[in-house]
């Protein structure tokens, strides 16, 4: 008898979320339809569970609404789309059960260390969907090599920035704005604290890359823009090039709308029998 006739079919993957912003909305209906084979929703978590509950009863099947600390036994992955603050709150006790989880609060990675030796204790992992990015493969392809420079300039609608950390602090100012104001320059460290909410693309692709002190990031509030930009400019010992995505914003305008898709490709190419990209 042949060996593929002893095959046997690939257990289903479940997955919760954690958040029910725009992000997590977004990626839990199409979970919930079925979007990827072998991959079945089984629980959200969210800050208001009345909230929530509202929601899950629209999506094509409903899921229960659990706390944080509940959502690991019953769940192989958690996706993580909440507040920066609760990230390892959720993703701590998947790794130490040697699961996976999905990062989006990128930026908060580096001021959680212990997330790291955590997963590798542990045999855990953390992941990082490219979201709204876009030149990730070739910058952890040229990353084998020598970097010598990545910066990345970012312009965003000044509505998208409002109420940022780093804002605040220097009483910057974006109502009303009439031309594209520098908010701020400097590396990407920074740029994740000062900027929580809207700079886990430049975290990612320090990550990529070069590392969090030497990515340098101008950010750009542009009255004159609608969608969230940005601009990579990478030099390298095997290649030098330029890229730009110019992201449509979600239901909430720090986030784009690419970005819950990109966690329904990572999906999907975790269990493909096909792997395109690095």
């Amino acid at each position: 008898m042949s060996q593929s006739s002893h095959q046997t079919p690939k257990k289903e993957t479940r997955i919760a979320i954690a958040g029910l912003g725009a992000i997590g909305q977004s990626l839990a209906r199409s979970l919930a339809q079925g979007a990827v084979p072998g991959i079945r929703l089984v629980a959200v978590s969210a800050k208001n569970h009345q909230k929530a509950q509202a929601f899950v009863d629209t999506l094509a099947h409903s899921v229960p609404v659990m706390t944080i600390e509940a959502l690991e036994p019953i769940a192989d992955i958690v996706v993580e789309c909440a507040p920066a603050a609760l990230l390892s709150d959720i993703v701590t006790p998947f790794l130490k059960a040697g699961k996976q989880a999905i990062v989006l609060s990128v930026g908060a990675l580096l001021f959680n260390d212990h997330l790291r030796d955590v997963a590798a204790q542990n045999g855990g992992s953390i992941i990082v969907p490219t979201g709204a990015l876009l030149g990730l493969d070739a910058v952890i392809a040229a990353a084998e090599g020598t970097i010598h420079s990545v910066k990345m300039v970012t312009r965003k609608p000044p509505q998208g920035l409002k109420g940022a950390p780093h804002l605040i602090e220097h009483n910057i100012e974006v109502d009303g704005l009439s031309a594209p104001l520098k908010v701020f320059e400097g590396n990407a460290r920074d740029a994740a604290k000062g900027f929580p909410a809207n700079l886990n693309v430049v975290v990612a692709l320090a990550l990529a890359g070069v590392g969090p002190e030497k990515t340098t990031l101008e950010i750009w509030a542009d009255p004159a823009v609608t969608r969230n930009t940005h601009t990579i400019h990478v030099d390298s010992d095997s290649a030098s090039f330029n890229m730009t995505i110019q992201n449509i914003p979600s239901e909430n305008p720090k986030t784009g709308r690419i970005v819950a898709q990109s966690v329904v490709a990572l999906l999907r190419k975790m269990g493909a029998s096909l792997r395109v990209g690095t």
